[in-house]
């Protein structure tokens, strides 16, 4: 039995609107490259440097280490070794001087001799004839 206050319910189907995209193709383009050959004369100048190198024997003691220096079109790069040099050499430390002194003293004191002496004598002898 239903009430009066009651209201019936059915349950309706429900329409639900889903958009979606898709791609159509509606035309084409197309991109084409070409490539074109074209003769060129490049100009350029070219320039050449010759570089001389002469090694130049010096072999002379020096005190401090030379600079590289320039002289008209060269340039002078000096070439610096250093050596050990072991030497010997004598070194006068000191002097001892000596002196003669000539002194004459007239000393007297006993003392016993020996002498020997020899005599010689000569006989004449006489021939008898």
């Amino acid at each position: 039995m239903q009430m009066p206050d009651q209201e019936d319910r059915f349950p309706v189907t429900e329409e639900v609107l889903t958009v979606d995209k898709r791609t159509v193709p509606s035309g084409r383009v197309r991109v084409e490259t070409r490539t074109e050959t074209v003769t060129a004369l490049a100009e350029a100048a070219l320039e050449t440097h010759d570089v001389e190198v002469e090694r130049v024997p010096v072999g002379r003691e020096i005190d401090t280490i030379p600079e590289v220096r320039t002289e008209g079109d060269v340039t002078i790069v000096p070439v610096v070794e250093e050596r050990l040099v072991v030497e010997r050499r004598l070194v006068l430390r000191e002097e001892v001087h000596i002196r003669r002194r000539r002194s004459v003293e007239t000393v007297s004191a006993p003392v016993e001799l020996r002498r020997q002496q020899v005599v010689i004598s000569r006989e004449k002898i006489t021939h008898k004839e």
